[in-house]
């Protein structure tokens, strides 16, 4: 049983600095400016916006993406969908297939529960699935997933698709909401032609197509490039990453979200050791050849991850190196997992916080 002094991470008005590490801390100016940014965006292109809060897991910071204009939210698994409607949200999109009859049972009980739930669909099993299990009940909106060249999943034609609508509209217990894509970057032109392709096929058999969901944050300055989508999903944005200042959507400035670790060793002159590793930067490259980017320090590389230590690689380095005891600032190469590494984030603005929030659907993986 764990002692109650360790529930409290920090206190509104204390110092970042002095916070125990390893911490994640997000600056409350940075994330409203992303917030705003995205939302203005939005707005002026005549787009509903659905953020996902897989990135944050936090209730109180989708209150906020609403209040700016958000229509609804993005949930990835079925539980992290119920702790966001136990907060309140009603209109909820799943963007996962699900498969199971545990997961169905959750899924019909979070139907009845609010008022615009939504899943997707990419296969005739799970569409037959999602039929059995809610017919007779509260109908179930299902959009059907497309692969624009994402990669991941989704129906692979437009032929495809249209099948799909069909077989959800003939379906008892389900109704045919649309359709959705997560894409590659940089590649509206070809996820325009596959919608416009399903669409015209669509009212070819009579069926309308309600919701025309497009999606992802590398593609989010690009989305009024698809003229047929009815709406985009974004969640990284909200706090930007490494990844997403080498796409070019932000810069180091634009980050809200630093992991604050401590030098605990410097046992060479071009080798340092800090307090967080794969338990609080996560071990994922997105394509880098390191762990995060060290403010302060371009040229020192976070080479390797255990569990709780991170090694860096300071030989490039040609000014000051960081000494034993000394706190780093690190921006992490992806945001959205280092969330569902910690219980609490703090916010702060100008180093001193704020107030703290539960991650309330970290670890609701399914």
């Amino acid at each position: 049983m764990h002692d109650a002094s360790f529930a409290v991470v920090a206190r509104a008005g204390d110092r970042i600095a002095d916070l125990s590490t390893p911490r994640s801390v997000i600056d409350e100016d940075r994330l409203a400016a992303n917030i705003a940014r995205v939302q203005s965006y939005m707005d002026e292109h005549g787009l509903n916006f659905r953020p996902h809060i897989k990135t944050h897991k936090i209730p109180a910071l989708a209150v906020a993406q609403v209040a700016a204009g958000a229509k609804g939210i993005n949930c990835q698994k079925v539980t992290e969908a119920e702790v966001f409607a136990e907060a309140g949200f009603g209109d909820i999109l799943i963007t996962f297939n699900i498969i199971g009859q545990q997961k169905l049972e959750r899924l019909a009980r979070l139907n009845e529960k609010i008022p615009a739930l939504k899943v997707v669909a990419d296969s005739e099993t799970t569409i037959d699935g999602l039929a059995a299990h809610f017919s007779g009940h509260k109908p179930l909106t299902v959009l059907v997933e497309c692969d624009t060249g994402g990669g991941r999943c989704g129906v692979q034609t437009p032929e495809e698709a249209a099948a799909l609508a069909k077989r959800i509209t003939a379906a008892d217990g389900l109704t045919f909401g649309g359709i959705v894509t997560y894409p590659k970057p940089q590649s509206a032109a070809a996820v325009e032609a596959f919608i416009t392709d399903v669409l015209q096929r669509l009212q070819a058999d009579g069926v309308e197509c309600p919701i025309v969901s497009n999606g992802g944050t590398p593609s989010l300055f690009e989305a009024h490039l698809v003229k047929s989508a009815t709406e985009h999903r974004a969640g990284t944005y909200i706090y930007n990453d490494r990844q997403m200042v080498r796409m070019g959507h932000c810069t180091e400035n634009d980050c809200a979200m630093h992991v604050l670790a401590t030098v605990v060793s410097r046992p060479t002159a071009d080798r340092a050791v800090i307090d967080a590793g794969s338990k609080a930067l996560t071990s994922d490259l997105q394509g880098f050849s390191d762990y995060g980017l060290i403010v302060g320090f371009p040229e020192a590389r976070i080479s390797s991850l255990s569990e709780e230590h991170g090694v860096i690689d300071l030989s490039n380095c040609t000014g000051p190196r960081p000494q034993i005891g000394e706190k780093l600032f690190i921006i992490p190469n992806h945001t959205c997992v280092v969330s569902n590494l910690f219980d609490t984030m703090v916010f702060h603005r100008g180093g001193v916080v704020t107030r703290v929030e539960e991650v309330a659907a970290r670890g609701l993986v399914w």
